[in-house]
This record gives C-alpha cells, sequence and structure tokens, in this order.
C-alpha cells in the first residue's frame, strides 16, 4: 500500500514540475522575442542571464497565481493556463485560442489579470536584475 502511495505522489509530483517547466519555457520564449523591448530599454547593456530572468518571472508570478502550495492541482492548472496564455498567439486561430482562454479563465477579466500579473512579474524581475547588474559595476 505505501508502494502505491509513492508511486502516486511520484507521478504528481512529477506532473507539477512538467507543468511548471512548460509555464517557464514558455516565459523564456516571451523574454527572447520580446527584442523591441529589450532596444528600447538598452537591456543589451546589462549582463542579464534571459534563464535566471526567466526563473525570477515564474518564481514572482506564482505569488499571484491560485493554489496554497506548488502541488495544489489548482496551482498545475494555473501553470497550463498561463502557458496557453504566453503561446496563444502561435496557434492556428488565435481567436479560437483566446476564447478557450477566456472559457478557462473563467472571463476576459481573469485573462487580463493573468497577462497583468506576467507582465508585472517582468517588470519587477527586470527591474531587480537591472539594478543588481548597476550595483556590481559600481563596485
Amino acid at each position: 500500500m505505501k508502494k502505491i502511495g509513492l508511486i502516486c505522489f511520484s507521478v504528481v509530483l512529477l506532473a507539477g514540475c512538467s507543468d511548471q517547466k512548460n509555464y517557464q519555457q514558455a516565459v523564456l520564449q516571451r523574454i527572447q522575442q520580446d527584442q523591441e523591448a529589450q532596444k528600447e530599454l538598452n537591456i543589451k547593456d546589462y549582463d542579464i542571464n534571459i534563464e535566471h530572468l526567466a526563473e525570477c518571472v515564474v518564481d514572482t508570478s506564482t505569488k499571484n497565481m491560485h493554489g496554497i502550495f506548488p502541488l495544489d492541482p489548482t496551482r498545475m492548472m494555473e501553470y497550463r493556463h498561463y502557458t496557453k496564455l504566453l503561446t496563444f498567439t502561435k496557434s492556428e486561430d488565435p481567436k479560437k485560442a483566446l476564447e478557450e482562454l477566456r472559457n478557462e479563465f473563467g472571463s476576459a477579466k481573469n485573462v487580463a489579470e493573468a497577462n497583468a500579473n506576467v507582465t508585472e512579474s517582468m517588470l519587477e524581475c527586470y527591474s531587480a536584475m537591472i539594478s543588481d547588474t548597476e550595483a556590481e559595476l559600481k563596485k
């Protein structure tokens, strides 16, 4: 009986990690594609590791997601929804994908709040990493 419980827990753990990794990959792709914003902000002048930036965005945005702990089924579902939010423009029919997002998030307002969560997290992480880089340069 203990073995079955351990196996079930392992499957849930792997699924949760997979959902978070997929979300982190989607964030990383968004950062890479956002070349115009990087040029406008002169981000290239700073030595920012975009993988580290993506981790920061995931950690920061996760604080505002539903679910109590990382393996909470609600949190895992949020990771899937957020991943779909970041990648819906790549779908063959973006309008249909947006409608699916509205249904999955519950309303257009919730989709907008999720998008704002990602955007605010990204700006917060950019700011923190630029500040760290400037502090290191001053030393």
